[in-house]
């Protein structure tokens, strides 16, 4: 018996996710991003200009986990922060052109990577957007009420 047959289903699929992370960010290292960088950008490109903390919630993680992704890509141009005009203490993220670029540039990478690795399937999809569907509103308001 394989030693991945004696594994729990949430060793799999974090050791999987943890994987496809890593083969991304070799992928993604001539644009000048992380994964996390390309989701961000996915998210800016497709919802719109955002607070750092409701851009947080769209990817669901920690508004802290969110920051360094952030600097990294004001940096490189790819994002800027334009501060509230009604809230001064607020910041609104935006998508630039050349983030929008670098967006077009890992979308192609992200076709090769995950056609080429068989992670296309419509099955495997399912189930990982039901996982998401079942776990991500339960740590949103664990979220919600731990910022109360």
């Amino acid at each position: 018996m394989s030693e991945l047959e004696e594994w729990s289903t949430s060793r799999l699929l974090t050791t999987a996710a943890r994987l496809v992370d890593h083969a991304w960010n070799e992928r993604l290292l001539d644009i000048g991003i992380t994964h996390a960088g390309y989701t961000t950008l996915g998210v800016l490109s497709r919802q719109g200009t955002m607070t750092g903390a409701k851009l947080a919630l769209a990817m669901h993680v920690q508004a802290q986990t969110i920051g360094k992704t952030i600097e990294k890509l004001e940096r490189q141009d790819f994002i800027s922060k334009i501060r509230d005009s009604i809230d001064r203490r607020s910041q609104r993220i935006t998508i630039t052109s050349a983030g929008v670029d670098a967006l077009a540039r890992a979308e192609d990478i992200e076709r090769t990577l995950m056609v080429g690795a068989g992670l296309e399937s419509f099955d495997l999809r399912n189930l990982l957007r039901g996982i998401i569907g079942e776990l991500a509103p339960q740590r949103q308001k664990s979220a919600t009420a731990a910022a109360v």
